[in-house]
């Protein structure tokens, strides 16, 4: 991949949340996920790529657009060959309530690189690059704080671990506070709440739950790039989810994902926008006089870099971003 592509991307994010933020805090969750999607799809026939989609809004039948399968970018142009991952709006939910931790994310990788996860559960744990190597899904929630409080150069009651707030994870919230670790519950978009798993700053330690397994690829990328660890196991709930994920080539449909079985290759790039503020990302602001501003991550597995792009947006000449 060219690493201009990098940055190229970011605008598409850019105006992903730019289109979804007209619709915060006014209930209508769908309306803000189709303008964040439609954005996003226009803006992909500018940049120089032959893209595929493989995670994105769904299959054919279920989405007019970003659906798996979807050539993106402009293929006269002679772009690299790549994989699309796509979240227009990450935490529909969340911009719908005016809530925070919402993004519009993308993860790019080289032909045949992502993993192409069907939309069901998947159990994902993330840490950053010190615990790197050192983690295992299968062992049990008190060995893994343990772990990484070793690789962070902390004591257990200062690790802290990002989980969701649901039912499914009550059992292992008890056994986070058993053990004496302190627990950072969020509601809804977990790619942000994994990277920063990666990030020193957040002071988050690890990363742990059951989640989409889409999510779980996108984030998959970032992580790559940030140099942290995961790691992953599908959970199929019927017959119909096993044999889709035998379709996409595991055998056996709950083996142990590596984070070179998410993301294979030693190149992917990721970027984000923030929609509203989270742990990562500060969300679209409206300044007045025409002039929003939107802040994103964009970050490449191949050279570790990580840009932090703040930019200001004139709406005057972007008439199509103006709210009627």
């Amino acid at each position: 991949m060219e690493r201009e592509l990098a940055l190229e991307i970011v605008r598409v994010t850019e105006m992903a949340a730019l289109a979804s933020s007209h619709w915060m805090g006014r209930g209508k969750k769908n309306e803000a996920d189709g303008a964040a999607t439609s954005a996003m799809r226009a803006m992909f026939d500018t940049i120089n790529m032959r893209g595929t989609v493989v995670i994105g809004e769904g299959e054919l039948d279920e989405a007019p657009m970003l659906y798996i399968g979807e050539k993106l970018g402009n293929p006269e142009a002679g772009g690299p060959e790549v994989d699309v991952a796509v979240d227009p709006l990450e935490g529909t939910t969340i911009v719908a309530k005016g809530h925070n931790n919402a993004m519009s994310v993308i993860a790019i990788g080289d032909r045949g690189t992502l993993l192409h996860a069907p939309d069901m559960y998947m159990m994902k744990m993330a840490v950053g690059k010190r615990a790197a190597g050192l983690i295992n899904l299968y062992d049990p929630v008190d060995k893994m704080i343990e772990v990484v409080a070793k690789a962070n150069n902390k004591r257990v009651q200062d690790v802290t671990v990002i989980i969701q707030e649901r039912d499914r994870h009550q059992a292992i919230i008890d056994a986070i506070r058993e053990k004496g670790a302190r627990v950072k519950l969020f509601g809804d978009g977990d790619v942000g709440a994994a990277i920063a798993a990666c990030l020193p700053h957040t002071g988050i330690d690890l990363f742990l739950g059951i989640g989409g397994a889409p999510e779980g690829v996108i984030s998959a990328a970032a992580i790559k790039c940030l140099g942290g660890d995961m790691q992953a196991q599908l959970k199929p709930q019927n017959d119909s989810e096993r044999e889709r994920c035998i379709k996409m080539g595991l055998d056996n449909p709950e083996q142990l994902l590596m984070l070179n079985d998410l993301v294979k290759g030693d190149d992917a790039i990721f970027a984000a926008t923030g929609v509203s503020d989270g742990e990562l990302l500060q969300g679209v602001r409206y300044l007045g006089d025409d002039m929003v501003e939107t802040h994103s991550i964009v970050m490449r597995a191949k050279t570790k870099t990580i840009r932090f792009v703040r930019a200001v947006h004139n709406t005057e000449h972007k008439p199509n971003l103006l709210w009627k």
